[in-house]
Protein backbone atom coordinates (compact mmCIF):
# COMPACT_ATOMS: atom_id res chain seq x y z
CA UNK A 1 0.00 0.00 0.00
CA UNK A 2 1.43 3.86 -1.05
CA UNK A 3 0.69 6.85 1.26
CA UNK A 4 1.49 9.98 0.76
CA UNK A 5 2.18 11.97 3.69
CA UNK A 6 0.91 15.27 2.09
CA UNK A 7 -2.15 16.46 0.18
CA UNK A 8 -5.54 17.50 1.06
CA UNK A 9 -7.97 15.05 3.03
CA UNK A 10 -10.43 13.39 1.69
CA UNK A 11 -13.05 16.02 3.08
CA UNK A 12 -11.56 19.05 1.71
CA UNK A 13 -13.78 20.53 -0.85
CA UNK A 14 -11.26 23.59 -1.74
CA UNK A 15 -11.09 25.00 -5.41
CA UNK A 16 -6.87 23.78 -5.36
CA UNK A 17 -7.20 20.36 -3.94
CA UNK A 18 -9.91 19.81 -6.33
CA UNK A 19 -7.91 20.61 -8.84
CA UNK A 20 -4.70 18.74 -7.70
CA UNK A 21 -7.05 15.73 -6.94
CA UNK A 22 -8.10 15.30 -10.11
CA UNK A 23 -5.17 15.77 -12.13
CA UNK A 24 -3.67 13.39 -9.84
CA UNK A 25 -6.86 11.04 -10.43
CA UNK A 26 -6.46 11.09 -14.46
CA UNK A 27 -2.55 10.85 -14.07
CA UNK A 28 -2.90 7.89 -11.81
CA UNK A 29 -5.34 5.91 -13.83
CA UNK A 30 -3.09 5.80 -17.26
CA UNK A 31 -0.01 5.51 -15.39
CA UNK A 32 0.18 3.94 -12.06
CA UNK A 33 3.23 5.23 -9.83
CA UNK A 34 2.82 1.75 -7.73
CA UNK A 35 3.59 -1.68 -9.46
CA UNK A 36 -0.08 -4.20 -9.00
CA UNK A 37 0.56 -5.31 -5.58
CA UNK A 38 -1.85 -6.52 -3.80
CA UNK A 39 -3.72 -5.30 -0.91
CA UNK A 40 -2.42 -6.16 2.59
CA UNK A 41 0.26 -7.66 0.62
CA UNK A 42 2.82 -6.71 3.70
CA UNK A 43 0.79 -7.99 6.33
CA UNK A 44 2.55 -10.44 8.45
CA UNK A 45 -0.41 -12.86 8.27
CA UNK A 46 -0.86 -14.85 5.33
CA UNK A 47 -4.53 -15.24 5.69
CA UNK A 48 -4.71 -12.14 5.83
CA UNK A 49 -2.60 -11.20 2.99
CA UNK A 50 -4.92 -13.88 0.99
CA UNK A 51 -8.26 -12.55 2.50
CA UNK A 52 -8.66 -9.54 -0.79
CA UNK A 53 -9.13 -12.38 -3.14
CA UNK A 54 -11.72 -14.09 -1.91
CA UNK A 55 -13.53 -11.23 -0.50
CA UNK A 56 -13.69 -9.50 -3.97
CA UNK A 57 -14.55 -12.81 -5.99
CA UNK A 58 -17.70 -13.11 -2.83
CA UNK A 59 -18.95 -9.64 -4.03
CA UNK A 60 -18.80 -10.21 -7.59
CA UNK A 61 -21.02 -12.85 -7.47
CA UNK A 62 -23.22 -11.37 -4.92
CA UNK A 63 -23.77 -8.00 -6.67
CA UNK A 64 -24.44 -9.19 -9.99
CA UNK A 65 -27.53 -11.03 -9.91
CA UNK A 66 -28.53 -8.85 -7.02
CA UNK A 67 -28.36 -5.85 -9.16
CA UNK A 68 -29.64 -7.55 -12.35
CA UNK A 69 -33.24 -8.03 -9.96
CA UNK A 70 -33.22 -4.97 -8.89
CA UNK A 71 -33.04 -3.60 -12.44
CA UNK A 72 -35.28 -5.42 -13.66
CA UNK A 73 -38.14 -6.29 -11.06
CA UNK A 74 -37.94 -2.05 -9.35
CA UNK A 75 -37.07 -0.22 -12.02
CA UNK A 76 -38.38 -1.90 -15.51
CA UNK A 77 -34.70 -2.06 -17.78
CA UNK A 78 -35.11 -4.77 -20.05
CA UNK A 79 -33.29 -7.69 -19.23
CA UNK A 80 -30.37 -7.21 -21.64
CA UNK A 81 -29.42 -3.32 -20.22
CA UNK A 82 -29.87 -4.71 -17.22
CA UNK A 83 -26.88 -7.12 -16.79
CA UNK A 84 -24.91 -4.96 -18.95
CA UNK A 85 -25.33 -2.71 -16.26
CA UNK A 86 -25.17 -5.49 -13.31
CA UNK A 87 -21.61 -6.41 -15.23
CA UNK A 88 -20.28 -2.80 -15.41
CA UNK A 89 -21.01 -1.74 -11.86
CA UNK A 90 -20.14 -5.15 -10.01
CA UNK A 91 -17.20 -7.27 -11.70
CA UNK A 92 -14.73 -4.53 -11.84
CA UNK A 93 -14.92 -5.34 -7.96
CA UNK A 94 -12.25 -8.53 -9.50
CA UNK A 95 -9.50 -5.97 -10.04
CA UNK A 96 -10.13 -4.39 -6.50
CA UNK A 97 -7.02 -6.18 -4.87
CA UNK A 98 -4.48 -4.60 -7.63
CA UNK A 99 -6.11 -1.75 -9.28
CA UNK A 100 -8.75 -0.50 -6.93
CA UNK A 101 -8.89 3.32 -8.60
CA UNK A 102 -8.74 1.94 -12.08
CA UNK A 103 -12.12 -0.61 -10.98
CA UNK A 104 -13.56 2.78 -9.61
CA UNK A 105 -13.02 4.27 -12.92
CA UNK A 106 -15.07 1.99 -14.50
CA UNK A 107 -17.92 1.79 -11.53
CA UNK A 108 -18.29 5.22 -11.61
CA UNK A 109 -19.00 5.33 -15.77
CA UNK A 110 -21.22 2.70 -15.42
CA UNK A 111 -23.13 4.05 -12.28
CA UNK A 112 -23.56 7.41 -14.37
CA UNK A 113 -24.71 5.46 -17.32
CA UNK A 114 -27.06 3.26 -15.47
CA UNK A 115 -28.63 6.51 -14.23
CA UNK A 116 -28.86 7.93 -17.32
CA UNK A 117 -30.75 4.62 -18.56
CA UNK A 118 -32.98 4.94 -15.73
CA UNK A 119 -33.62 8.78 -16.59
CA UNK A 120 -35.56 7.19 -19.85
CA UNK A 121 -37.77 4.98 -18.25
CA UNK A 122 -41.25 6.08 -16.39
CA UNK A 123 -39.97 6.59 -12.82
CA UNK A 124 -41.42 3.59 -10.33
CA UNK A 125 -42.61 4.45 -6.97
CA UNK A 126 -40.16 3.22 -3.71
CA UNK A 127 -36.96 3.60 -6.25
CA UNK A 128 -34.51 5.97 -5.64
CA UNK A 129 -32.72 7.75 -7.77
CA UNK A 130 -29.88 8.59 -9.56
CA UNK A 131 -28.12 5.93 -7.64
CA UNK A 132 -29.79 2.78 -7.28
CA UNK A 133 -29.25 0.53 -3.77
CA UNK A 134 -26.57 -2.12 -5.22
CA UNK A 135 -24.79 0.81 -7.41
CA UNK A 136 -24.63 2.60 -3.85
CA UNK A 137 -23.24 -0.21 -1.69
CA UNK A 138 -21.03 -1.81 -4.39
CA UNK A 139 -19.76 1.81 -5.59
CA UNK A 140 -18.92 2.22 -1.15
CA UNK A 141 -17.02 -0.86 -1.32
CA UNK A 142 -14.54 0.32 -4.06
CA UNK A 143 -14.14 3.74 -2.73
CA UNK A 144 -12.86 1.51 0.29
CA UNK A 145 -11.06 0.16 -1.82
CA UNK A 146 -9.33 3.26 -2.95
CA UNK A 147 -8.98 4.24 -0.17
CA UNK A 148 -6.68 1.50 1.26
CA UNK A 149 -4.73 2.20 -1.81
CA UNK A 150 -4.16 5.43 -2.93
CA UNK A 151 -2.45 8.69 -1.20
CA UNK A 152 -4.83 11.78 -0.05
CA UNK A 153 -5.09 13.61 -3.19
CA UNK A 154 -6.43 10.66 -4.95
CA UNK A 155 -8.81 10.47 -2.79
CA UNK A 156 -10.10 14.20 -2.39
CA UNK A 157 -10.40 13.63 -6.45
CA UNK A 158 -12.53 10.46 -6.29
CA UNK A 159 -14.90 12.39 -3.44
CA UNK A 160 -15.22 15.34 -5.72
CA UNK A 161 -16.03 13.99 -8.96
CA UNK A 162 -18.67 11.30 -7.27
CA UNK A 163 -19.97 14.70 -5.52
CA UNK A 164 -20.00 16.50 -8.97
CA UNK A 165 -21.60 13.73 -10.82
CA UNK A 166 -24.68 13.41 -8.31
CA UNK A 167 -24.84 17.29 -8.54
CA UNK A 168 -25.25 17.23 -12.45
CA UNK A 169 -27.55 14.79 -12.71
CA UNK A 170 -29.47 16.00 -9.70
CA UNK A 171 -29.53 19.21 -11.96
CA UNK A 172 -30.87 17.43 -14.77
CA UNK A 173 -33.56 15.96 -12.90
CA UNK A 174 -34.51 17.64 -9.86
CA UNK A 175 -37.81 16.41 -9.97
CA UNK A 176 -36.86 12.86 -9.59
CA UNK A 177 -33.74 13.29 -7.62
CA UNK A 178 -34.47 12.10 -4.08
CA UNK A 179 -31.22 12.61 -2.20
CA UNK A 180 -29.71 9.60 -3.30
CA UNK A 181 -26.91 11.45 -4.79
CA UNK A 182 -26.08 13.62 -1.50
CA UNK A 183 -26.21 10.58 0.57
CA UNK A 184 -23.95 8.76 -1.36
CA UNK A 185 -21.72 11.86 -1.33
CA UNK A 186 -21.88 11.59 2.22
CA UNK A 187 -21.46 7.95 3.16
CA UNK A 188 -18.68 8.18 0.36
CA UNK A 189 -16.51 10.64 2.74
CA UNK A 190 -17.44 8.65 5.61
CA UNK A 191 -15.46 5.76 4.31
CA UNK A 192 -12.94 7.66 2.47
CA UNK A 193 -12.03 9.12 5.62
CA UNK A 194 -12.02 5.56 7.94
CA UNK A 195 -9.99 3.89 4.95
CA UNK A 196 -7.51 6.23 4.70
CA UNK A 197 -6.85 6.47 8.18
CA UNK A 198 -6.49 2.73 8.40
CA UNK A 199 -3.86 2.87 5.72
CA UNK A 200 -2.27 5.59 7.21
CA UNK A 201 -1.99 4.01 10.38
CA UNK A 202 -0.72 0.66 8.87
CA UNK A 203 1.89 2.83 6.73
CA UNK A 204 3.03 4.80 10.32
CA UNK A 205 3.54 1.09 12.23
CA UNK A 206 5.33 -0.36 9.17
CA UNK A 207 7.84 2.57 9.56
CA UNK A 208 8.37 2.45 13.10
CA UNK A 209 9.03 -1.22 12.39
CA UNK A 210 11.67 0.19 10.04
CA UNK A 211 12.88 2.59 12.51
CA UNK A 212 13.19 -0.08 15.09
CA UNK A 213 15.28 -2.42 13.05
CA UNK A 214 17.58 0.09 12.07
CA UNK A 215 17.74 1.63 14.91
CA UNK A 216 18.66 -1.90 16.54
CA UNK A 217 21.13 -2.54 13.88
CA UNK A 218 22.59 0.48 14.82
CA UNK A 219 22.97 -0.28 18.16
CA UNK A 220 24.33 -3.81 17.64
CA UNK A 221 26.87 -2.04 15.54
CA UNK A 222 27.95 0.62 18.39
CA UNK A 223 28.28 -2.37 20.59
CA UNK A 224 30.54 -4.26 18.25
CA UNK A 225 32.63 -0.99 17.58
CA UNK A 226 32.59 -0.20 21.55
CA UNK A 227 33.86 -4.28 22.66
CA UNK A 228 36.70 -3.78 19.48
CA UNK A 229 37.59 -0.49 21.05
CA UNK A 230 37.97 -2.26 24.87
CA UNK A 231 39.51 -5.10 23.41
CA UNK A 232 42.33 -3.11 22.09
CA UNK A 233 42.69 -1.21 25.23
CA UNK A 234 43.33 -4.18 26.71
CA UNK A 235 45.42 -5.56 24.27
CA UNK A 236 47.70 -2.88 24.37
CA UNK A 237 48.16 -3.25 27.88
CA UNK A 238 48.97 -7.42 27.08
CA UNK A 239 51.59 -6.13 24.52
CA UNK A 240 53.04 -3.51 25.77
CA UNK A 241 53.82 -5.69 28.66
CA UNK A 242 55.69 -8.30 26.63
CA UNK A 243 57.45 -5.20 24.44
CA UNK A 244 58.69 -3.86 27.60
CA UNK A 245 60.25 -7.27 29.45
CA UNK A 246 61.72 -7.43 25.51
CA UNK A 247 63.74 -4.03 25.94
CA UNK A 248 65.01 -4.65 29.24
CA UNK A 249 66.12 -7.97 27.88
CA UNK A 250 67.79 -6.02 24.81
CA UNK A 251 69.53 -3.73 27.18
CA UNK A 252 70.39 -5.86 29.50
CA UNK A 253 71.88 -8.70 27.66
CA UNK A 254 75.55 -6.96 27.09
CA UNK A 255 75.97 -6.80 30.72
CA UNK A 256 74.62 -10.07 31.39
CA UNK A 257 76.20 -12.13 28.89
CA UNK A 258 80.09 -12.00 28.72
CA UNK A 259 82.34 -12.12 25.43
CA UNK A 260 79.67 -10.78 22.71
CA UNK A 261 81.43 -9.41 19.73
CA UNK A 262 80.53 -5.85 18.76
CA UNK A 263 77.91 -7.40 16.27
CA UNK A 264 75.78 -9.08 18.93
CA UNK A 265 76.29 -5.80 21.17
CA UNK A 266 74.78 -3.94 18.06
CA UNK A 267 72.13 -6.12 17.51
CA UNK A 268 70.68 -6.27 20.96
CA UNK A 269 70.83 -2.32 20.61
CA UNK A 270 68.43 -2.58 17.45
CA UNK A 271 66.23 -4.91 18.92
CA UNK A 272 65.83 -1.89 22.29
CA UNK A 273 65.12 0.44 19.68
CA UNK A 274 62.88 -0.98 17.69
CA UNK A 275 60.84 -1.79 21.01
CA UNK A 276 61.10 1.18 22.39
CA UNK A 277 59.49 2.74 18.73
CA UNK A 278 56.58 0.21 19.13
CA UNK A 279 56.25 1.22 22.78
CA UNK A 280 56.39 5.03 21.74
CA UNK A 281 53.39 4.06 18.63
CA UNK A 282 51.17 1.73 21.20
CA UNK A 283 51.33 4.64 23.85
CA UNK A 284 50.24 7.53 20.64
CA UNK A 285 47.29 4.99 19.95
CA UNK A 286 46.63 4.40 23.50
CA UNK A 287 46.01 8.11 23.94
CA UNK A 288 43.72 8.01 20.79
CA UNK A 289 41.71 4.67 22.47
CA UNK A 290 41.27 6.44 25.86
CA UNK A 291 40.35 9.39 24.76
CA UNK A 292 36.83 9.43 26.11
CA UNK A 293 38.87 9.87 29.99
CA UNK A 294 37.99 5.79 30.88
CA UNK A 295 39.95 6.43 33.95
CA UNK A 296 38.77 3.17 35.29
CA UNK A 297 40.94 1.33 31.60
CA UNK A 298 44.34 2.32 33.71
CA UNK A 299 43.93 -0.35 36.65
CA UNK A 300 45.84 -3.24 35.89
CA UNK A 301 43.63 -6.19 33.72
CA UNK A 302 41.47 -8.94 35.44
CA UNK A 303 42.20 -12.85 35.00
CA UNK A 304 41.36 -16.21 35.82
CA UNK A 305 43.04 -15.53 39.68
CA UNK A 306 40.09 -13.15 40.05
CA UNK A 307 37.23 -15.08 39.51
CA UNK A 308 36.31 -15.79 43.26
CA UNK A 309 36.16 -11.91 43.61
CA UNK A 310 33.57 -11.67 41.07
CA UNK A 311 31.60 -14.10 41.71
CA UNK A 312 31.79 -13.33 45.54
CA UNK A 313 30.70 -9.50 44.16
CA UNK A 314 28.06 -11.62 42.54
CA UNK A 315 26.68 -13.38 45.99
CA UNK A 316 26.79 -10.49 47.83
CA UNK A 317 24.67 -8.60 45.40
CA UNK A 318 22.03 -11.05 46.31
CA UNK A 319 22.29 -13.62 43.62
CA UNK A 320 23.58 -17.13 44.23
CA UNK A 321 26.35 -18.25 42.40
CA UNK A 322 28.67 -20.53 42.89
CA UNK A 323 32.53 -20.92 40.88
CA UNK A 324 34.04 -24.61 40.27
CA UNK A 325 37.70 -23.61 39.42
CA UNK A 326 40.00 -27.15 38.53
CA UNK A 327 42.99 -27.43 39.85
CA UNK A 328 44.84 -27.73 36.59
CA UNK A 329 44.09 -24.27 35.97
CA UNK A 330 44.61 -22.86 39.03
CA UNK A 331 47.88 -24.59 38.53
CA UNK A 332 48.43 -22.72 35.28
CA UNK A 333 47.31 -20.04 36.18
CA UNK A 334 49.53 -19.69 39.38
CA UNK A 335 52.67 -20.62 36.78
CA UNK A 336 51.96 -18.07 34.42
CA UNK A 337 50.93 -20.64 31.73
CA UNK A 338 47.82 -18.95 30.50
CA UNK A 339 48.62 -16.75 27.47
CA UNK A 340 47.21 -13.17 28.87
CA UNK A 341 44.85 -12.92 25.98
CA UNK A 342 43.30 -15.71 26.63
CA UNK A 343 42.87 -15.22 30.96
CA UNK A 344 41.67 -11.59 30.38
CA UNK A 345 38.99 -13.14 27.31
CA UNK A 346 37.95 -15.95 30.14
CA UNK A 347 37.47 -13.10 32.67
CA UNK A 348 35.36 -10.86 30.43
CA UNK A 349 33.36 -13.45 29.12
CA UNK A 350 32.18 -15.12 33.16
CA UNK A 351 31.76 -11.29 33.54
CA UNK A 352 29.37 -10.61 30.71
CA UNK A 353 27.17 -14.00 31.19
CA UNK A 354 27.22 -13.16 35.51
CA UNK A 355 25.62 -9.73 34.15
CA UNK A 356 23.61 -11.29 31.57
CA UNK A 357 22.05 -14.08 34.37
CA UNK A 358 21.31 -11.08 36.55
CA UNK A 359 19.27 -9.10 33.93
CA UNK A 360 17.50 -11.83 32.52
CA UNK A 361 16.81 -14.11 35.20
CA UNK A 362 17.14 -12.44 38.59
CA UNK A 363 17.32 -14.64 41.66
CA UNK A 364 17.92 -17.65 39.47
CA UNK A 365 21.53 -20.15 40.95
CA UNK A 366 23.97 -19.66 38.39
CA UNK A 367 27.15 -21.98 38.24
CA UNK A 368 30.45 -20.86 36.87
CA UNK A 369 32.82 -23.70 36.06
CA UNK A 370 36.88 -23.29 34.28
CA UNK A 371 37.87 -26.57 33.60
CA UNK A 372 41.30 -27.23 30.91
CA UNK A 373 41.87 -30.16 28.41
CA UNK A 374 43.15 -31.25 25.12
CA UNK A 375 44.85 -28.18 25.24
CA UNK A 376 41.81 -25.76 25.27
CA UNK A 377 40.15 -23.83 28.36
CA UNK A 378 36.44 -24.65 28.77
CA UNK A 379 34.27 -22.24 30.37
CA UNK A 380 30.67 -22.91 31.42
CA UNK A 381 28.15 -20.45 32.87
CA UNK A 382 25.11 -22.03 33.60
CA UNK A 383 21.82 -20.12 35.01
CA UNK A 384 18.47 -21.44 36.12
CA UNK A 385 15.24 -20.13 35.27
CA UNK A 386 13.76 -17.74 37.62
CA UNK A 387 12.48 -19.11 41.05
CA UNK A 388 9.29 -17.03 40.55
CA UNK A 389 7.71 -15.49 37.71
CA UNK A 390 8.34 -12.12 38.26
CA UNK A 391 9.30 -9.20 35.98
CA UNK A 392 13.24 -9.56 34.99
CA UNK A 393 15.12 -6.64 35.28
CA UNK A 394 15.42 -6.36 31.28
CA UNK A 395 12.10 -8.01 29.47
CA UNK A 396 13.70 -8.96 26.36
CA UNK A 397 17.44 -9.34 25.55
CA UNK A 398 19.07 -7.51 22.48
CA UNK A 399 21.76 -9.89 22.21
CA UNK A 400 24.52 -7.23 22.54
CA UNK A 401 26.06 -9.14 25.53
CA UNK A 402 27.05 -11.91 23.45
CA UNK A 403 28.42 -9.60 21.09
CA UNK A 404 31.39 -9.17 23.28
CA UNK A 405 31.72 -12.35 23.85
CA UNK A 406 32.16 -13.66 20.53
CA UNK A 407 34.56 -10.66 19.66
CA UNK A 408 36.60 -12.30 23.00
CA UNK A 409 36.55 -15.70 21.58
CA UNK A 410 36.94 -14.33 18.07
CA UNK A 411 40.22 -12.71 19.50
CA UNK A 412 41.51 -15.85 20.54
CA UNK A 413 40.43 -18.11 18.11
CA UNK A 414 37.90 -20.18 20.10
CA UNK A 415 34.34 -21.37 19.84
CA UNK A 416 31.29 -19.86 21.66
CA UNK A 417 28.03 -21.63 21.96
CA UNK A 418 25.48 -20.01 23.77
CA UNK A 419 20.99 -21.10 23.78
CA UNK A 420 18.29 -21.74 26.02
CA UNK A 421 17.43 -24.74 28.31
CA UNK A 422 15.00 -27.10 28.41
CA UNK A 423 13.80 -25.77 31.72
CA UNK A 424 13.93 -22.92 31.06
CA UNK A 425 17.54 -21.55 31.89
CA UNK A 426 20.23 -20.78 29.88
CA UNK A 427 24.17 -21.36 28.69
CA UNK A 428 27.12 -19.68 27.75
CA UNK A 429 29.82 -22.27 27.05
CA UNK A 430 33.26 -21.06 25.69
CA UNK A 431 36.43 -22.56 24.86
CA UNK A 432 39.81 -20.93 24.18
CA UNK A 433 43.24 -22.62 23.14
CA UNK A 434 45.92 -22.99 25.00
CA UNK A 435 49.61 -23.21 24.39
CA UNK A 436 51.44 -26.50 24.78
CA UNK A 437 52.72 -27.00 28.69
CA UNK A 438 55.94 -26.52 29.28
CA UNK A 439 57.98 -28.94 31.46
CA UNK A 440 58.60 -27.31 34.95
CA UNK A 441 62.66 -26.96 34.02
CA UNK A 442 62.10 -25.88 30.90
CA UNK A 443 63.11 -21.89 30.27
CA UNK A 444 60.40 -19.50 29.42
CA UNK A 445 60.41 -18.49 25.83
CA UNK A 446 61.13 -15.11 24.37
CA UNK A 447 57.19 -14.87 23.46
CA UNK A 448 55.98 -15.38 26.79
CA UNK A 449 57.97 -12.91 28.76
Amino acid sequence: MSISPTGAPPGDGSPGAGRRGTRELVRRLFHAPHPPAPLFAGSPGRWLRLLPYPAVLALTSVFVPVTIQVLVNDYGVPGGIAGALAVGQAAPMLMLVHRPLRAWWIVFGTDVAGALVLLGLPEREGTIWPWTPPAMIGCLFVLLAVALREPRRVLTGVWLATGAAGLVLHLVAPGRSDGGALLLWVLGAVVLVIGAAVRERSEAQRRLVEQETISEAERARRTLLEERTRIARELHDVVAHHMSVITVQADSAPYRIGGLSEEARAEFASIAGSARESLSEMRRLLSVLRSDGAGGELAPQPGLGRLQQLVEATVRAGFPAELSLATEVRDAVERGDVPQTVDLSAYRIVQEALANAVRHAPGARTRVSVTASDGHLTILVVNDPPPQAGSPLEVSGTGHGLVGMRERVRLTGGTLDTGPLPDGGFRVAARLPLPPSRPPSASPAPEDL
